[in-house]
């Protein structure tokens, strides 16, 4: 006979996403408090003090022989990043030919090829992967990566799927992954090689959930203050429905295809592909949005896909991470020996 789950024990199991959903709501009854504009000053204290605290902690954390080990595993970067960059983009052009016979906003659909040449953010995948028990030395290194290979990859892939290009910000997108990712993983690694700091006594993964949930409740503050697209409610609606649909399938497409290469991935190896693979970064997606359409009347429709895809991968992360990790303890005790 199959237990019942109480109130409390589903709470208790998936927690993030009650936090993360309890983020959202209070990101709508407050959301100046959060803004980029509001009292808070998320310019600095998201992008250097939360993101660099979870990437300190994610130094702190990591065991060193991991790290090596992971650095040598090539073909895990390499399906990752071809995921991301290749496969994603030519996905979702079939994807949009298909939603185009349904007469959806041609604006709409020019906003979802553009997010699908985006590069993988650098925090919502590594710590979902954390909390899901996932490999995150794989995580880090990969979004590291996707970030720096999205200056290249992102405006070429743009030009073979809409025909326009646009030149990402070098200089400032190195120097802010540097400053806010590099120099804590390297901090944090450092305090754990050279002190005796006693890291077990400190919840340094409640702590790096907590900052994530910062991150997430800005985030939606933002959102919620984004002027009027000048779309219908049904646009906005169908927007909404096509996006998680398009993630759904690029999460489910991503756990088989690694599932498919028996033996050259770990399962937690697997949970770092679903999140890295199919996340999408909005903080070098906007800039490159308003630099590629500046002066477009339809700006605000193309960039609303964008919009609606870094808020929905959060939210559909939290509810994957708890099914993830059992997925992954099922596997391990499968593994035992009788």
């Amino acid at each position: 006979m199959r237990q019942r789950i109480t109130p409390g024990e589903f709470l208790r199991k998936n927690w993030l996403l009650s936090a993360i959903l309890g983020c959202i709501f209070l990101a709508g009854l407050f959301p100046d408090f959060g803004s980029k504009h509001g009292p808070l000053k998320t310019e600095y204290s998201v992008k250097y003090g939360a993101v660099s605290l979870m990437f300190l902690i994610s130094g702190f954390s990591l065991k060193t022989d991991s790290i090596l080990r992971t650095f040598q595993h090539y073909r895990l970067h390499l399906f990752i990043q071809v995921f991301t960059f290749v496969f994603i983009p030519i996905f979702t052009q079939c994807f949009v030919k298909i939603l185009a016979l349904f007469g959806i906003n041609g604006w709409v659909l020019k906003g979802l090829i553009t997010v699908a040449c985006m590069p993988p953010p650098v925090s919502s995948a590594v710590i979902l992967t954390r909390a899901a028990q996932g490999s995150e030395t794989a995580a880090i290194f990969n979004s590291l990566v996707g970030s720096f290979l999205g200056i290249i990859f992102t405006p070429l892939s743009l030009l073979l799927n809409l025909g326009s290009t646009t030149i990402v910000p070098l200089f400032s997108t190195v120097t802010q992954l540097t400053t806010t990712v590099l120099l804590p993983l390297v901090l944090g690694q450092a305090i754990k090689v050279y002190t005796q700091l006693p890291g077990q006594r400190i919840p340094l993964n409640s702590i790096s959930q907590c900052a994530l949930l910062f991150v997430i409740y800005t985030t939606f503050c933002d959102t919620f203050l984004v002027p009027e697209t000048g779309l219908s409610a049904l646009d906005v609606i169908i927007t909404i429905f096509s996006v998680l649909l398009l993630q759904m399938i690029l999460i489910i497409l991503s756990f088989k295809l690694a599932n498919c290469f028996k033996g050259m991935f770990s399962p937690a190896e697997v949970i770092a592909i679903v999140f890295c693979s199919t996340h999408k970064s909005l903080t070098l997606g906007i800039p490159i949005l308003r630099i590629m359409f500046h002066g477009y009347s339809h700006l605000s429709q193309i960039s609303l896909p964008l919009l609606v895809y870094h808020p929905t991968q959060i939210i559909l992360g939290g509810l994957l991470a708890p099914q993830l990790k059992d997925w992954l303890h099922s596997h391990r005790a499968r593994k035992l020996p009788v």
